[in-house]
């Protein structure tokens, strides 16, 4: 392991940390020039003349200056002000010498270097700030000719600068880090680093500078050039919310949506939270719930965690029809050293009841072409409507195409057609007519079909079996992938998925009408799992984790246009889309992230984005895993020596005594002179 970075370096030459602090020199123009104007003096008798000669000459000169008389005052005053302005240019020697010809400086910017701290001086400040002072620091002690890089490393690496012997260049771009809500990673950091400086020559080395708090202790393993670790701020405890999860439900908190409602029941939104307390200290507190933008609060309990506790917390609301998809915030009080963790962000579910719209076109088999029908399939209606906490909805076709306000999560079952776009949620294509359907091949009339296998891995098709079940007649199905099939017959696949990024779909090349599967348990089975599928879609509304720092995918209408994303901080976000589903690269805060588009089917969306990272709320250091198993070299902050030694002080006390020594020679008692009657001064 790399040596000490800090070294004495004696006999170094003195350097001006800030030199625009000379400017004060320009003061001494001023003082000289009221030394050398002439004073205008009032008119006095007299006895004699002949002490006042020299001031009577004086006085019948016509220029307006006299000539400069090295007076004592003068020459204090000069010195005074020529060591103020030498202080304020903070004129230093350096104390530290940063060895190496390529260096790379790493900046922990992870959630916990957001902690409170305090500076050596006693000031309360953050991680954050102390890791950027002292990696000033170092950049001030670099030896003439070396240069440096700047890297920060949160959940991904970032390159801050380049490698730069500018040191002016390079404390600008250290003064824009700033610490991230996210989980960090120290690895890929320390791999950019490893690679940027592995094709240069001479003495090359890397410094980190973290809290010690690292999510991946691990990450410093195996790095093949000299390494030294920099710790800042000091251990502190902490309470935190590190699990949120709402839901809809009714009756007591735990009973599932499956359970049959009580008549006596209300919807009720369901807030399940997990606070540690990562402390050594039990922890009293009070954990709230209100909605985003509003001050009351909705409910609220006080806890009492135990050092090292997980104690889960039930916070519980009745909604009304306007609270569906607002935000939630979860708050701890009082506030600790890392307030990140202290609030989370949820949403309030869509509603206990699904909405569910059958709609019934012709083409299928059985059916002429054109024929359009006012309900669906009675099998299906009555299946469907067998879950209680279904809202089903029958129509035609254009009654589906043409709703205006059919909502996004709407279970849509499509009895007899295909139509191109489907609006609403999670679909389900039952007997289509001959053509492409969704990536689908419809093909021939099978008569009397054998069915052989079905996927049971997929969760539409979990905890059923299909044998006993007899078709009289099924179209041919031919997928755009193997993997795409369901149900498979000895003459051909009867059943596949349709799915896209944006939902799930499923195609049925049959009338379950012309069968007996709605005889069989199975069935019923089968369409229980598309509403619990659709059910899980439409309380998350997301297809990718709602996580600090990691991409965000939020699922929009096929037809969505003109997509705008607003931040926590109502910044607007890049945003991508492609095939339904909107992505926002990166989410680096914790908050609300809101989504509007455009189109047929304009909408919006709050997806909320929390921490909950345990690893980054234990402020407690842990060891640092090298290569082998062995320790890593790891040095405080707190224990290196300054880059410069500042000799401000002792020239401000200086010109403090050059004033006060001038001051009492104005102001002293002058002597009587022996042997005259008349006093000169």
């Amino acid at each position: 392991m790399a040596a000490p970075l800090a070294q004495a370096s004696a006999g170094s030459p003195l350097s001006l940390l800030a030199p625009g602090g000379l400017w004060l020199l320009a003061l001494l123009g001023p003082l000289v020039l009221l030394y050398i104007l002439k004073i205008k003096r009032g008119r006095r008798r007299v006895p004699s003349t002949w002490l006042w000669a020299a001031a009577q000459r004086d006085l019948m000169a016509r220029a307006p200056f006299r000539r400069l008389i090295a007076q004592l005052p003068l020459v204090l005053q000069v010195l005074a002000i020529a060591l103020l302005a030498l202080a304020l240019a903070r004129p230093a020697s350096r104390g530290r010498a940063f060895t190496g010809d390529h260096v790379a400086i790493i900046l922990d910017t992870s959630a916990s270097m957001s902690a409170a701290a305090r500076s050596p001086s006693g000031e309360a400040t953050t991680r954050i700030e102390l890791g950027k002072r002292l990696a000033r620091d170092l950049l001030s002690g670099l030896t003439p000719g070396s240069d440096a890089l700047i890297l920060e490393a949160g959940r991904d690496a970032r390159l801050v600068a380049a490698l730069d012997r500018d040191l002016v260049r390079l404390k600008a771009a250290v003064d824009t880090v700033a610490a991230r809500e996210v989980e960090g990673d120290l690895g890929a950091a320390v791999a950019l680093a490893v690679d940027r400086l592995r094709q240069l020559g001479g003495a090359r080395r890397i410094v980190v500078i973290t809290d010690g708090n690292l999510a991946r202790p691990a990450a410093l393993r195996g790095v093949s050039l000299p390494l030294e670790v920099i710790t800042v701020g000091a251990p502190v405890d902490n309470a935190a919310i590190v699990r949120v999860d709402v839901r809809s439900g009714s009756g007591a908190a735990g009973a599932s949506a499956a359970d049959a409602p009580r008549p006596d029941d209300r919807e009720e939104v369901q807030a399940f939270l997990v606070v540690a307390n990562l402390g050594a200290q039990p922890r009293d507190l009070y954990v709230t719930m209100r909605q985003d933008n509003a001050s009351d609060v909705l409910s609220s309990r006080r806890v009492l965690v135990k050092p090292g506790e997980r104690l889960p917390v039930v916070l519980t609301f009745r909604p009304s029809p306007g609270d569906y998809r607002k935000g939630l915030l979860f708050e701890l009080s009082p506030r600790d050293a890392m307030p990140i963790d202290d609030v989370a962000y949820g949403r309030v579910p869509a509603g206990d009841r699904l909405p569910v719209f059958l709609a019934s076109g012709g083409g299928g088999q059985g059916a002429p072409t054109g024929a359009t029908a006012s309900s669906g399939s009675p099998w299906l209606a009555r299946a469907l409507a067998s879950d209680p906490m279904t809202s089903v909805t029958s129509g035609s076709l254009a009654d589906l195409l043409g709703a205006p306000a059919l909502d996004p999560d709407t279970f849509v079952v499509v009895d007899g057609a295909c139509p191109p776009d489907v609006p609403g949620g999670d679909l389900l294509l039952v007997n289509p007519p001959p053509g492409r359907c969704f990536g689908t091949v419809v093909g021939p009339t099978i008569e009397r079909p054998t069915l052989t296998s079905w996927d049971t891995a997929d969760p539409r098709l979990r905890f059923l079996t299909l044998d006993g079940v007899h078709l009289r007649a099924a179209s041919s199905l031919e997928p755009e992938s193997a993997t795409r099939a369901l149900i498979r017959a000895q003459e051909g696949t009867v059943a596949t998925d349709i799915s896209t990024a944006s939902r799930t779909g499923t195609l049925l090349g049959f009338d379950v009408g012309e069968s007996d599967w709605p005889l069989k348990a199975s069935f019923v089975l089968f369409v229980r799992n598309l509403l619990e599928q659709a059910r899980a879609h439409r309380a998350n509304g997301i297809t990718g984790p709602a996580r600090t720092g990691e991409p965000l995918r939020v699922s929009v209408p096929a037809t969505a246009r003109d997509l705008q994303a607003i931040g926590p901080a109502g910044e607007r976000l890049d945003v991508a889309q492609r095939g339904g589903v909107a992505v926002i690269a990166e989410t680096p805060r914790a908050g609300f992230y809101r989504l509007s588009w455009q189109g047929p089917q304009a909408g919006s969306v709050l997806v909320p984005a929390n921490l909950t990272s345990v690893a980054e709320s234990d402020l407690t250091p842990r060891p640092l895993v090298a290569e082998g198993g062995g320790e890593v070299a790891v040095s405080s902050a707190s224990s290196e020596p300054d880059a410069h030694t500042e000799w401000t002080w002792l020239l401000a006390l200086a010109a403090l005594a050059f004033v006060v020594f001038d001051v009492w020679y104005f102001t002293r008692v002058p002597r009587q002179l022996q042997g005259h009657d008349s006093p000169v001064g």
